[in-house]
């Protein structure tokens, strides 16, 4: 079976959830973008457990994503809430 370029479909429902959270523009959302791509990342490193074969490339860059998402989750804790401010201000 040939996946193409995109790669096989479990590797793209995490990437695409990763991708989703990290360019994730509103502020309201960003929260359940990082827990949804999470979830994502968990299964596929669970998978990859169990999975036959040599995966290393996939199980680092699911190591490296998941590092990620707990860094910007972190910074997004530190950043001071926005109050009242003007779209214009905002951007």
């Amino acid at each position: 079976m040939n996946t193409g370029a995109l790669g096989p479909p479990c590797k793209r429902v995490w990437a695409q959830s990763y991708k989703a959270a990290l360019f994730e523009s509103d502020d309201n959302r960003v929260s359940d973008r990082i827990a949804e791509a999470e979830r994502a990342l968990a299964t596929r490193a669970r998978e990859l457990c169990h999975a036959v074969g040599d995966n290393i490339e996939e199980e680092e860059a699911v190591d490296d994503a998941i590092y990620v998402l707990h860094a910007l989750r972190s910074a997004l804790k530190c950043r001071p809430k926005r109050k009242n401010v003007s779209p214009e201000l905002a951007a």
